[in-house]
């Protein structure tokens, strides 16, 4: 019968995390490898711009770089933006909705440009903080959906009852 001692404890332990720690990075540097390179800075920032409404660009870029869909630039500042986030803001549904198609994610201040009034509820019944949420350059809620014209007239009125700012 074998005693365990603090020595073969200390050893035991020390094996045992050397393992450990050795075998995690060697893991998560398989997962990177099968990754491609990060998308060009400035391809980007293109896509984004492209984003705030033209939409040929948008599909042509897209077409060439499937990867750009859920890109984010960063302006600086903390201030990040997808392109459906550019076409949220400036109110280009016809942008937004082709993004949306391609499987870009949505989020709540899309959704209040695109008149979205249960998705826009069901959020802010979840997280009521999210009514004086700022997103890409600080823009909040009721921007949005001021921008989403007469589609999103009663997603402009429900945010304004809930003194949305």
């Amino acid at each position: 019968m074998s005693i365990l001692t603090r020595k073969k404890f200390i050893r035991l332990f020390a094996f045992g995390s050397g393992v450990m720690v050795t075998a995690q990075p060697a893991a998560f540097a398989q997962s990177a490898q099968q990754k491609p390179p990060a998308l060009p800075p400035e391809l980007v920032k293109e896509f984004v711009i492209a984003g705030h409404g033209n939409l040929e660009k948008v599909k042509q870029m897209l077409d060439k770089e499937p990867g750009l869909l859920n890109a984010c630039w960063d302006w600086g500042g903390g201030d990040f933006e997808t392109a459906i986030e550019g076409a949220g803001h400036i109110g280009s549904r016809d942008c937004a909705n082709y993004l949306l198609q391609q499987g870009a994610r949505m989020n709540i201040f899309c959704a209040a440009m695109l008149g979205q009034l249960e998705v826009v509820k069901a959020l802010l019944t979840a997280y009521p903080q999210l009514k004086t949420s700022r997103g890409p350059h600080g823009l909040q809620l009721l921007h949005h959906a001021a921008k989403g014209g007469d589609d999103a007239r009663e997603t402009l009125a429900y945010l304004q009852s809930l003194g949305a700012s």
